[in-house]
Formats: structure tokens, C-alpha cells, sequence
């Protein structure tokens, strides 16, 4: 059938494949402006007709085709590289996160619970779950001595200063910590007093001794002693299949500062999710006055304690004198 012609406005004559979108219509072939003109030839139309129409077509994609190309690529590489969604999300919360020290204070007791949070790509495991909980307070450096006796008397004989090393640790498990992973994953997520660095300087080296080394040994015993490290291989309990609570146990002679809780979720041996959270020791009333004082304003709280002393002394000799 041939293409319908009419008469324009100018007396040209025109196809009816002129009306087509000159980029690419639903039913035409578009006209690319790109490049290089391969040929000047009449093109036809998919509809007929159209004889008389001339283009220059190009095989090179234009500006606007290559800007499509571009992001369609970068999307697929974003949805290829973002990470896949977790099976599985640790939710937890501490009783308190502000422990304020008073003179009465001897020590407390923290309650940590929480969930584990699944969804629709959750793999069940045989096993179940299990929970360690470990709770690091504000860092310092100790002196450990070793005492020996020296022509029968006891004397210090070494020493190994510790550098940096947490001022208190608890380890908290849903059971044995051998019973949850493997010794290598035990070691590498740091599980355990035992696989925790506690560096020390041995002359001008600063390096974390073996586990049996007699001074790593000593000082976690006098720590333990205190109270201030511990493992409780029993210590957190789910009560429900997702449901978990541990209490968390700090001495009176804990140190002033943050406490870092750090919670892993292991299945089958692995940790296939963590989360994070802190607690603070503060001094209020006027035990933080003298404490703030002797730290900030170290001559005067000096000076003031030996006039107070002094006082106290001559006070006394006058109440207690004898006639």
C-alpha cells in the first residue's frame, strides 16, 4: 500500500512518515545525532512510504543513551556489592548506664538483657545460639612484684609493669567457652581472660606474654582475688529461645570511667552477629569534691590535708590532756 501524501501549508509535499518522532518513536526508526554521518539515503518507513525522507544515521550511541548505559551499570555493581541482609540482630540494654559512688558505696549489680532479632532470611540452627559478654573498664598501667628471699628475708626480687591493660574484665558465656567455638575462633574474637592481650614492658619492649608466663599469671590472680577479673561460664541465661539476660557484678574499688559491654551472637561455631554497649562510674556529692580537688588542685588539696592534720592533731592533745 503506498503512503499516504498530502499537501503542507507551502504546497511541499510531504509522507506521512514525517510525523514520526524523530529520536525514536513507539512505531519509526529514530535519528541519532552523533558522530559521524555514515550516508545521506532515503530511509523507509515501517508504515510504507517515505521515499523522499533522508537522514543520517550513525552506529554510535548518543549522549543521552551513553548517561542511561553508564548508570545502569553502576547500579548493577552497587546491588552486586552491597553486603547481603543479616539472618540475624543482637538488641540489648543495660539496668542502669550511670552508677554514681557515694560513701556507702561497696558495689553493684548490673543487669544486662536483651534479644535476637530474626527475619524471613533466618537459617534455623541445631545448636541454637550463644552468648559471650564482655565487659572492659577504663584502662591502666600496674606494676606487678615478685618477691623472693634473699639471705631469709623476704624481699622484691622482679618486676613487670603492665601497659594499658583493662582495669576490669568479666567474661560472661551461656556455657564452657571450648563447648561454644573452636580454640582458633576463640583466639582470634579474643574469648576468654586467657586470649585477651595484656601487654607488658620488659625493658624496652612492650609485647603480651604467653598465658603460662609466671608475672601474666600472678597479676590475673591478685585481680581475680579483687574481683575485678572473672570468667562466668554460666553467666548469661536465655530465657526464651531469643531471649537472654547476665548480670554483671562491679567491686566497690572499681575505677571511676566507661565500661565498654561488648555482646557476640555465635551459632554452630561462628559469630554471625554483635552489638555494643557502656555503662559510666561517676563520683557524685562530696566525694566527687575531694576527688575532682586532688586531681585539678593537687598542691592545695596537699597542703589543706597536712593543716587538717595538723589540727586534728592539736585538738586531740588538747581534749585528751591530763591535768
Amino acid at each position: 500500500m503506498a503512503a499516504e501524501r498530502r499537501r503542507g501549508p507551502v504546497g511541499a509535499s510531504s509522507s506521512r512518515a514525517h510525523s514520526l518522532p524523530p529520536y525514536g518513536g513507539r512505531l519509526g526508526w529514530g535519528v541519532v545525532p552523533w558522530g559521524n554521518p555514515a550516508s545521506h539515503s532515503p530511509i523507509p518507513s515501517p508504515q510504507g512510504g517515505g521515499e523522499d525522507r533522508t537522514a543520517s544515521l550513525s552506529c554510535n550511541p548518543g549522549p543521552g543513551r551513553r548517561i542511561t548505559i553508564i548508570c545502569a551499570m553502576a547500579s548493577l555493581l552497587f546491588a552486586l556489592s552491597a553486603p547481603p541482609a543479616e539472618a540475624e540482630r543482637l538488641v540489648s540494654s543495660l539496668s542502669e548506664h550511670i552508677v554514681q559512688i557515694t560513701s556507702s558505696f561497696t558495689g553493684v549489680e548490673l543487669t544486662l538483657f536483651g534479644t535476637v532479632e530474626t527475619n524471613h532470611a533466618t537459617v534455623p540452627h541445631d545448636s541454637g545460639y550463644d552468648i559471650v559478654v564482655t565487659v572492659k573498664g577504663p584502662r591502666e598501667s600496674v606494676e606487678a612484684l615478685r618477691k623472693g628471699r634473699i639471705f631469709g628475708i623476704w624481699m622484691n626480687t622482679q618486676s613487670r609493669t603492665f601497659v594499658e591493660v583493662p582495669s576490669y574484665l568479666q567474661v560472661l558465656a551461656t556455657r564452657p567457652f571450648e563447648s561454644i567455638a573452636d580454640a582458633e575462633t576463640m583466639r582470634r574474637e579474643q574469648i576468654g581472660i586467657a586470649d585477651i592481650p595484656l601487654p607488658q614492658r620488659a625493658g624496652r619492649d612492650i609485647a603480651d606474654g604467653v598465658p603460662n608466663d609466671q608475672f601474666r599469671q600472678g597479676f590475673v590472680s591478685i585481680k581475680r582475688e579483687r574481683n575485678l577479673y572473672g570468667e562466668i561460664t554460666n553467666g548469661v541465661t536465655f530465657l526464651t529461645p531469643t531471649l537472654y539476660r547476665a548480670s554483671i557484678f562491679v567491686p566497690g574499688e572499681a575505677l571511676v570511667g566507661n565500661y565498654d559491654v561488648d555482646v557476640k551472637l555465635f551459632a554452630e561455631g561462628a559469630v554471625i552477629a554483635r552489638t555494643n554497649s557502656a555503662f559510666e562510674i561517676v563520683t557524685v556529692g562530696f566525694e566527687r569534691f575531694i576527688a575532682n580537688a586532688a586531681v585539678d588542685h593537687g598542691l592545695a588539696y596537699g597542703v589543706a590535708t597536712a593543716v587538717m592534720a595538723v589540727m586534728t592533731g592539736w585538738i586531740a592533745s588538747i581534749v585528751f590532756r591530763r591535768d
